[in-house]
C-alpha cells in the first residue's frame, strides 16, 4: 500500500483499465440492479454481442436462483483468465482515477477509484472501524456473492464509498485540474447511463488528497466535527454496494494465512462527496398489509412513552390509513432518525398481528395504498445529508431501506478492474 495512506484505509491501487474494445459494450451497470426485470439484462446481452464486455465477468442477481449458476460461475472465471492472457487490460501502477461522469439528468457526479483495505472496514452494527456500512447487511446475500469471488482472478467495482465535504474541498476541486492528468477512457454508457471519462491523477494530486483525508480522521477534528468525544473516527461510510463489499470482507476472512490474503485483503470502490449535488437522497416509505389502522395506531402511540397524536416537540411521523390521515410525535426517540423509531416499532409489532410491511418510492402510492382497508401506510421524510454520518457514529447502521441513492440507470458500472489472485 502506498505509505502516504498507511492509516486512511483507502489508497492507490493497481488499476487495470481496459484496452482494444468498444467500452460502450465493455462497460455495464452493477449485478444488483434491475433484479426483477430480466428484460433488461437480456437487452444488455443483445447490445453487447460478441464484444468483450464486464457481462462476462459478473453474475447479475437476477441470475443467481439459475439452476446451473455453478457452471456459471465457472465460466466467469474462464473469461478472466482468458481477458488477462489475451492482454485485454493496461496497467496504471499505484494509481487513483478521477472520475467524471455526466448523469442521464444532466448533473455531474465525480469520485475517485482507488482501493480499500478489508481490515478497517466492518458492515456489523455497532462496530467502530474507519470504514462502516450505512444500512443493515443482510446476512443471507453474502454467500452467493462470495461464491462468484472466490476463485475470482479479478474484481469489478460497483461500490460508492462516501466521505463527509461539506466544504467540497478534496473531490471538487480535481475538476480544474484535468489538465494534468492522463486521460485514460472517455465514452458513452449504455442503458441512459450517461456519458464517462477517467484520468491519472499525478502524485503531487494524489498526495495532497492523502494528506486532505488525514486531516479528516484526526480524532480532534472528528470530535469537533461530530460533537462526539470518545467515538472513534468515521471516515468513509458505504453508499451503495455495501453487500458486494461485505462479500469481498468475507472472501478475504476465508484467505487469511494463504498466499492469496495479500491481494484478497483490499477492494476497488470509488469514493465520492456526500455533498456532490448528483447524490440526491430519496425518503422509502412504509406501508403495512394485514392490519388494523386504529389499533396500529394504538399500539405504536403505546410502544412509546409519551408519544401522541398533533405535532409537537420530538420526532414526528406522518400516518395514512383508511379514512384517516395524521401525525405521531415521538418525545425523546430511541433513534437519531424517525425511519428508526418508527421501524422498532414495526418489526416488534406486526409479528404479534400476522402484518407485514412493503418500502413503498413515493408518496402518492403509499398514500393511495395505506388507504386501502387493512392498510396503513407512513410517509416518511428524506433523510438529510448530514444526518447519515451523525446517525451512523451515534446509532450505528441505519434501518434497512432508509434512502434510496440515484436510479438504477445513475448507480455505478463496472469499467475498471483490479487482480485478486
Amino acid at each position: 500500500m502506498n505509505p502516504l495512506f498507511q492509516q486512511l484505509g483507502f489508497a492507490p491501487a493497481d488499476i487495470l483499465i481496459p484496452q482494444n474494445c468498444d467500452l460502450s459494450k465493455w462497460s455495464v451497470v452493477a449485478c444488483d440492479q434491475y433484479t426483477s426485470q430480466p428484460e433488461y439484462w437480456e437487452r444488455v446481452a443483445n447490445y453487447v454481442g460478441d464484444a468483450p464486455s464486464t457481462l462476462r465477468l459478473v453474475f447479475p442477481e437476477s441470475d443467481l436462483n439459475r439452476p446451473d449458476k455453478e457452471e456459471k460461475i465457472k465460466e466467469i472465471n474462464r473469461t478472466m483468465e482468458e481477458y488477462l492472457a489475451e492482454g485485454r487490460f493496461r496497467t496504471l501502477s499505484d494509481s487513483l482515477v478521477y472520475v467524471e461522469r455526466w448523469l442521464d439528468n444532466g448533473t455531474l457526479r465525480r469520485g475517485l477509484v482507488g482501493m480499500v483495505d478489508l481490515e478497517q472496514y466492518d458492515y456489523t452494527p455497532g462496530s467502530s472501524a474507519l470504514i462502516r456500512a450505512t444500512e443493515g447487511t443482510v446476512l443471507s446475500r453474502i454467500p452467493p456473492r462470495v461464491a462468484v469471488r472466490r476463485n475470482a482472478a479479478l474484481e469489478l467495482p460497483h461500490v460508492l464509498m462516501l466521505l463527509d465535504d461539506p466544504d467540497c474541498q478534496i473531490i471538487e476541486p480535481l475538476t480544474l485540474e484535468t489538465g494534468e492528468m492522463e486521460q485514460v477512457y472517455d465514452f458513452d454508457l449504455m442503458e441512459r447511463g450517461g456519458h464517462i471519462t477517467g484520468y491519472r491523477m499525478t502524485e503531487e494530486q494524489t498526495a495532497l488528497v492523502a494528506d486532505q483525508l488525514a486531516a479528516l480522521a484526526d480524532p480532534a477534528v472528528f470530535e469537533e466535527k461530530y460533537q462526539a468525544p470518545g467515538k472513534a473516527p468515521l471516515l468513509f461510510a458505504i453508499g451503495d454496494g455495501n453487500h458486494s463489499l461485505a462479500s469481498a470482507k468475507a472472501a478475504y476472512e476465508e484467505k487469511k494465512g494463504t498466499p492469496e490474503a495479500a491481494l484478497a485483503r483490499y477492494a476497488l470502490v470509488e469514493l465520492g462527496n456526500l455533498h456532490d449535488e448528483s447524490l440526491e437522497f430519496e425518503a422509502i416509505h412504509r406501508v403495512c398489509f394485514n392490519v388494523d389502522g386504529k389499533e396500529l395506531l394504538g399500539a405504536l402511540l403505546a410502544y412509546y412513552p409519551g408519544a401522541h397524536l398533533g405535532r409537537g416537540e420530538g420526532q414526528t411521523i406522518r400516518y395514512v390509513t383508511e379514512g384517516e390521515e395524521g401525525v405521531v410525535t415521538v418525545p425523546d426517540a430511541p433513534s437519531q432518525l424517525s425511519v428508526g423509531t418508527l421501524q422498532k416499532f414495526l418489526d416488534a409489532y406486526l409479528p404479534t398481528v400476522g402484518g407485514t410491511v412493503d418500502y413503498i418510492h413515493g408518496e402518492d402510492v403509499t398514500r393511495e395504498l395505506g388507504s386501502k382497508p387493512g392498510n396503513m401506510g407512513f410517509l416518511l421524510d428524506p433523510m438529510g445529508k448530514g444526518e447519515l454520518f451523525q446517525t451512523v457514529i451515534f446509532d450505528g447502521v441505519l434501518p434497512r431501506k432508509t434512502f434510496s441513492m440515484g436510479e438504477a440507470h445513475d448507480k455505478r458500472f463496472y469499467l475498471e478492474a483490479r487482480r485478486i489472485k
